[in-house]
């Protein structure tokens, strides 16, 4: 059974041969074609060969067509790019520096005709091309809430959202949406099959539920509204997301959830009981150290808590690029191993 067959069976609500596993190896591609970060996404050929190159070796069902976060800013106007060379690029230059550049800010007509559109655009096309319809191609939008932390600083954003001018912060939340919405359009014009919607500043970890319910629900909701749900996973960035799985769901009608480490994955299938999928994750931050038997019996606990009964996916998060190849395979292999549905109940002994 390929990737696209797994994934296609859960969604379908039925058990495929295994539970689908998702890895988010992003720069690893520099380490796997020998480039410094900056070069590697330089060029959407390379991005595609490299993540070709890893899917092939690890044997997870997943191809990225993306490069960064700091990308949606660079669509906007952000013309600085920090290239750290052990993680992922950041923005170096903050685009809203002051009430008049929130007025100023242009949302492009057709995000998939910006200059920082083209390279992913050629990656999407290089992977759908190769790819053939067995595995899915994911790609990834920064949701209206959280984008003008990136625009204009989390600490600045924060100050506007709760104190205002609250037409000033409407005004930047609807050009927003309007980018999140229209970066959506695009990705999906050039056939990627799921899309990843971050919205990290309206977790749990940020937000109480009365602030969430008040201030970011109404943006999710325009989001969604606009595009509709297919293809489309809420993941909240690495915050917390299980007291809010409900309410969005409900709100929404979106279908699959991304999880954050910390929360209870059983709580979080009992809360969508079967009418969205539920991605457990790995916090593979601890990859770095962990040993194989630390390592093996994480990965049967996650499949334990979640595969039973199907709609589970089992995930990594942020995947630093400190995590030796051999822990990367072993948590993989363990994946495999235990994402089996007559045998992922019972935990090796320690």
């Amino acid at each position: 059974m390929n990737a696209m067959e797994r994934i296609g069976l859960l969604a379908a609500g039925k058990l495929p041969d295994r539970v689908p596993v998702i890895c988010n190896l992003l720069e690893q591609g520099a380490l796997e074609l020998g480039l410094s970060i900056e070069e590697y996404y330089s060029s959407g050929e390379k991005v595609a060969e490299a993540q070709l190159r890893m899917q092939r070796k690890y044997g997870y069902d997943n191809l990225w067509g993306f490069f960064y976060v700091a990308r949606d800013a660079e669509m906007l106007g952000c013309r600085k790019i920090i290239f750290a060379k052990d993680g992922p690029p950041n923005v170096g230059e903050l685009i809203i520096r002051n009430p008049a550049d929130i007025e100023a800010l242009t949302v492009p007509a057709d995000v998939g005709a910006t200059e920082a559109f083209q390279e992913l655009r050629n990656c999407i096309r290089i992977l759908k091309a190769e790819q053939g319809g067995r595995c899915p191609v994911l790609g990834s939008v920064v949701s209206s809430f959280s984008l003008p932390s990136m625009l204009m600083g989390m600490d600045t954003w924060l100050q506007l959202l709760l104190t205002g001018p609250k037409s000033l912060c409407r005004e930047l939340l609807e050009k927003c949406s309007d980018f999140c919405i229209r970066h959506i359009q695009a990705l999906r014009a050039e056939g990627i099959d799921m899309i990843a919607y971050s919205n990290p500043v309206a977790s749990a970890t940020f937000l109480t539920f009365p602030q969430f319910r008040e201030l970011a629900l109404p943006w999710i909701r325009r989001d969604f509204e606009a595009v509709g749900t297919e293809g489309l996973v809420y993941f909240n960035g690495g915050g917390v997301i299980n007291p809010q799985i409900d309410l969005i769901r409900e709100q929404t009608g979106v279908g699959a959830f991304y999880l954050n480490p910390l929360d209870d994955i059983s709580e979080a299938k009992r809360i969508v009981d079967g009418k969205a999928l539920v991605t457990g994750v790995i916090n593979d931050i601890r990859l770095i150290s962990w040993k194989r038997d630390e390592i093996e019996h994480e990965v049967a606990r996650i499949m334990a808590a979640g595969a039973t009964g199907g709609g589970f996916l089992f995930g990594t998060l942020v995947m630093p690029l400190y995590i030796p190849e051999e822990k990367i395979k072993i948590m993989l292999e363990a994946a495999f191993r235990h994402g089996i549905y007559p045998n992922n109940a019972t935990l090796p002994a320690r």
